[in-house]
């Protein structure tokens, strides 16, 4: 019995060296025999032009309000809007809506596909399918409209298409104006002003 316990313990003794052998020697094997890998080859980097995301920067449903020195309140609301790249004080915007609530009740509301707002001279410039309705009866389409929002003012450098009360109104120029004096508002068309009148059905 006490060489069976001998031999027993001389072999154990000797697998626990031989089995961790055999073992980095398969390891080893499998290295060899593995399918080599370029270890030179560049890991692909995503560029990101920093400066555009920071030109890119805007909000959407942006909303801007304030009251014109004679106490109108003026609302203007941007689908989209951005600072420009040029001047950090001016915003780009798209699908502008500007509402004027005047205090002789009288509601303005003007629509363009595109503005340029300068917040510090609190200013903008509309453009692109420009349309002016009030609730006085008037319907304006022109190309470009200026606006102060400091005082009631807006004006179009260019003509002018729409319907008046009294029927088709074109001219080269509009004016919407607040009257100091008075303390009314009034549109003002010049430049070669024509009105197709148009006779009411209880007239006939």
């Amino acid at each position: 019995m006490a060489w069976r316990d001998s031999f027993h313990s001389r072999f154990v003794a000797l697998m626990k060296i031989l089995l961790p052998l055999a073992a980095l020697g398969m390891l080893s094997t499998l290295f060899l025999f593995s399918d080599g890998f370029e270890t030179e080859e560049e890991v692909p980097i995503t560029t990101i032009d920093l400066q555009q995301r920071a030109a890119d920067q805007g909000a959407t449903n942006a909303t801007f309000a304030c009251v014109t020195r004679s106490g109108d309140q003026v609302l203007v609301l941007t689908e989209r809007s951005r600072p420009s790249a040029d001047n950090p004080n001016v915003f780009v915007a798209e699908d502008v809506t500007a509402e004027y609530r005047l205090l002789s009740g009288a509601e303005i509301d003007i629509s363009s596909l595109n503005g340029e707002m300068n917040q510090k001279r609190n200013t903008a410039s509309l453009s692109g399918d420009v349309l002016v309705k009030t609730t006085t009866g008037y319907t304006i389409r022109t190309q470009a409209l200026n606006t102060d929002f400091d005082r009631l003012y807006a004006e179009t450098p260019g003509p002018i298409t729409g319907q008046a009360p009294a029927g088709d109104i074109t001219a080269g120029r509009m004016v919407l104006e607040h009257n100091a004096e008075t303390g009314t508002s009034h549109l003002l068309f010049t430049d070669g002003v024509k009105l197709i009148y148009e006779r009411d059905a209880e007239e006939e």
